[in-house]
């Protein structure tokens, strides 16, 4: 793992006061996830995606997504090429290893289904033609959480479902804020930026994180995280089969990056919100007294940790 601690090293010379984040991006890419990030515009999104790609010498692509953007710009298209009076395929953006998705929340519901088949499948269809694309990919999606309905079409349920985490970066700390300006006034430190871990490791990586055990008591603990999601009085719409996979997933992911072979309680408690919250509906009830972080963490306080003894059946 000391690639990957190299690796959020140099990403947080750029990107300051985000080692969270960072380690989430990085457990979310072993998992075989995809990552939201949710925060108002300027916060370091698109950078911090180049950095993530940059890092791990992965091909980057990005969409800026507007309502005007068409599923064919984001898969791809066959075009009549008039010099070989040939129809000849044109790649879209999706064929890559890191793909931004910038303000997916601002393309049309037929826009936002094109990426359901590649983020899931791996794969993307154009004209009746299947591409595979090339392991590892991994989409993070941006949405500005501000926007209201101005021109936006908020995320389905299935859509969102496809996402490992959502993530709200948030405002930096007036200290983190002041260290951003100082590293800033003079350099772009994200020039100095150079490979530290290949595609191949992130795979031979994210092939170990799968052999990593799980004691009964927390597998039986992140299951009355998730079966709780979907009895509790103000959600009307809990977490998926999907989703306690992908949280299993995640936490195996986790427990391998802090170099341990099987995953702790302390593992699943510290993921849930950013698994579990955006795989919620709200009853209509709850929605009005309260947030789904706030259900969330209510949640997690329902159901106690189990005492954690290290040992796996």
């Amino acid at each position: 793992m000391e690639k990957i601690r190299k690796a959020k090293e140099t990403i947080g010379r750029v990107i300051l006061g985000k080692d969270e984040v960072v380690e989430l991006l990085f457990i979310s890419i072993i998992a075989d996830g995809h990552t939201l990030l949710e925060s108002v515009p300027g916060s370091g999104k698109t950078k911090l995606a180049k950095s993530f790609a940059k890092v791990m010498d992965g091909h980057f692509s990005r969409v800026q997504f507007t309502p005007d953007v068409l599923p064919s710009d984001v898969t791809g298209i066959q075009f009549f090429n008039p010099k070989t009076q040939e129809f000849e395929l044109r790649e879209g953006p999706v064929m890559t290893n890191v793909l931004l998705a910038d303000e997916i929340n601002r393309a049309t519901p037929k826009t936002q289904s094109s990426l359901l088949e590649v983020m899931e499948e791996k794969q993307t269809t154009v004209d009746g033609e299947t591409l595979k694309i090339a392991p590892p990919l991994f989409v993070i999606a941006t949405q500005n959480p501000v926007e209201g309905n101005h021109g936006t079409f908020p995320l389905p349920e299935a859509q969102l479902d496809r996402f490992l985490f959502k993530i709200d970066m948030g405002y930096p700390t007036e200290q983190e804020e002041k260290n951003i300006l100082r590293t800033y006034q003079k350099n772009e430190p994200f020039e100095t930026l150079t490979p530290q871990i290949s595609l191949g490791e992130i795979l031979d990586i994210r092939a170990q994180s799968k052999n990593i055990a799980l004691a009964e008591d927390t597998m039986n603990y992140l299951l009355d995280l998730v079966r709780l999601t979907r009895e509790y009085e103000d959600i009307e719409l809990g977490v998926s089969t999907r989703g306690a996979l992908a949280f299993m997933r995640a936490s195996q992911a986790r427990a391998l990056l802090l170099g341990n072979d099987f995953v702790r309680p302390e593992d699943v408690k510290f993921l849930a919100p950013y698994v579990l919250e955006h795989r919620i509906v709200l009853s209509m009830e709850g929605a009005i007294r309260k947030t789904k972080s706030q259900v969330i963490q209510e949640v997690i306080q329902e159901i106690p940790v189990p005492v954690e003894t290290g040992s796996v059946q």
